[in-house]
Parts: C-alpha cells; sequence; structure tokens
C-alpha cells in the first residue's frame, strides 16, 4: 500500500504548537515562574514548618495558567491572533482576565517568595511604591479599564498590529496589569478588606459590558489593519468584529461575577472560622 502523504496527528500538533514568532522572553518568563515555584515548594516546608501541606490542585491551576499564557503568546494561535480580530480578543481574554485569575487563584506567592534569592528582597522594596499606586482602589480599576480601552483606539491598535515592539508591549502590559488587579481583589487578608474587593470587581463590569457592546452593535468596521494585512480565514469583517465585541463582553464580566463570588465564599469561610475558634473551649 502506498505511503500517506497526510501529516500525522503528532507533525500537526507540533506544527500548532511551534512559536508563529519566537519571542525568548515569553518562554523565558513561564519556565523562571515554574523554577521558583517548584524551588519554593521545596524551601517552604523547611522555613516554615506550620505551612499546610501543598497537594496537587494548586499546582495544577498554577500550571494551568502558565500554559495558556504560552499557547496564546508562544505558539501558532498567536499567528491567528494577528490576522483575525476576534482571535485577537479571545488571546487578551487569557492574558488579561483567565490566566491572571488562575495563577492568583492557586495562591503561588508564599511558594514563589520561598524561591526567590536573596537579593530579590531589595529589588521587592525598591519597587514596592510603584506597587502601591498601581494597585490603589482607584487607579486600579481604571487601570484595569483604561488599557483594554486605549488598545481598542483604531489607530493605536492600527499601529501596535503592525508593529512587532507595540505588539509585544501590548501583550506584556496586559498581562502585568491583569496580575495586578487580579492579586488586589482574589488575594484574602491583603490590602483591601472584602467589601472593596468585591465593589472593584463591579465597578469594572459596565465599562466592559458597554465596550463590547459597542463593537458588536457597530454598523461599521472599526478596525481595517485585518483587511490591509489579510485575515486568516474568509469571515466577514464585520462577523469578526462582532465575535470579537462577545467576547470582550460577556466572558470578560463573568470573570468579574465569579471573582465577586469567590471573594464572598472567603469571606464565609473567614466567619465560619472565627465562629469556629469563638465556640472552642478554652485550654487551660
Amino acid at each position: 500500500m502506498p505511503e500517506s502523504t497526510e501529516p500525522s496527528i503528532l507533525a500537526t500538533a507540533l506544527h500548532w504548537l511551534a512559536p508563529w514568532e519566537f519571542e525568548p522572553l515569553w518562554g523565558l518568563a513561564c519556565l523562571a515562574a515554574v523554577g521558583l515555584y517548584w524551588r519554593g515548594a521545596r524551601r517552604l516546608p523547611r522555613l516554615d514548618p506550620s505551612a499546610p501541606p501543598l497537594g496537587w490542585l494548586r499546582p495544577a491551576v498554577f500550571l494551568l495558567g502558565l500554559t495558556l499564557i504560552y499557547v496564546v503568546s508562544q505558539t501558532r494561535y498567536d499567528y491567528l491572533a494577528q490576522y483575525m480580530f476576534f482571535p485577537h480578543r479571545a488571546q487578551h481574554l487569557v492574558l488579561h482576565h483567565a490566566a491572571p485569575f488562575l495563577l492568583v487563584l492557586a495562591a503561588p506567592l508564599r511558594m514563589l517568595a520561598a524561591g526567590l534569592p536573596g537579593w530579590a528582597s531589595s529589588a521587592h522594596r525598591l519597587a514596592r511604591p510603584l506597587l502601591d499606586l498601581l494597585q490603589h482602589p482607584l487607579v486600579a480599576p481604571l487601570l484595569f479599564v483604561g488599557l483594554i480601552a486605549f488598545w481598542l483606539i483604531p489607530s493605536v491598535h492600527f499601529d501596535a498590529m503592525l508593529s512587532r515592539r507595540l505588539y509585544q508591549l501590548m501583550n506584556w502590559s496586559m498581562l502585568i496589569d491583569g496580575l495586578l488587579f487580579w492579586w488586589l481583589v482574589l488575594t484574602p487578608h491583603g490590602r483591601l478588606g472584602p467589601g472593596k474587593r468585591i465593589l472593584l470587581l463591579l465597578t469594572v463590569i459596565p465599562p466592559q459590558i458597554l465596550l463590547g457592546a459597542y463593537l458588536t452593535f457597530s454598523p461599521e468596521v472599526l478596525f481595517d489593519v485585518y483587511e490591509v494585512c489579510g485575515r486568516a480565514w474568509p469571515l466577514a469583517p464585520l462577523a469578526d468584529q462582532q465575535i470579537g465585541g462577545l467576547i470582550t463582553w460577556i466572558p470578560a464580566t463573568m470573570m468579574s461575577v465569579i471573582g465577586t463570588l469567590i471573594v464572598l465564599r472567603q469571606l464565609r469561610r473567614d466567619d465560619t472560622d472565627g465562629r469556629r475558634r469563638w465556640s472552642s473551649p478554652a485550654r487551660p
């Protein structure tokens, strides 16, 4: 029988997993995060013997978040994100919402801190004023929604999609801002109480709805850069924009709703733990 000329499943998978435009910083960042987490997991029991066992769920969630970042930034999916509007919006949904959400939900801060070398504490002290500013309750939601809107200004978007440097800056800004925002609103016993964290989560919902609805129901094509460069698929430009608007609208809004439910669950758990401590008999 003649050998099949069709590519194997493995070859197809390797083709799609290979970088479209190799950017080593993305891969190095993911590897560094895994290395710090693994080192911290080994060191934390010695540094803090009272720390609870790590288990498997949190590491799995942490690795899932990093995998999503790698997939949308360093595989052939990045090609689709550069030549179609709705894959681009899905890419930013991952970088700005889903992946940071999962990374923060995995509660890796103690693990990562335990994995850091000694000199990193000095760098953290130097960066602390900037972090305090970016995570200020008035600045954080404005930056969270403002970055989405800024990169969707048609003229800015046009330049970013045609410039490799601006394109990478856009994606990195979305990821870093997403990490800062979800770290602020999902971390229990952090700098904000549960009421303020819920308020921030609810504050960012209406602007995202308005922006997504504007993209979805706009009667004209707003982003002609995809016509200049050519589209990856033969999809009507307005339909491409409408799907991208729905991605900006519905999943992004639902992430805030899920975040609110998580904060409420944390509050309920804290109340339950408090009642147990008060009701437990005092030891002699």
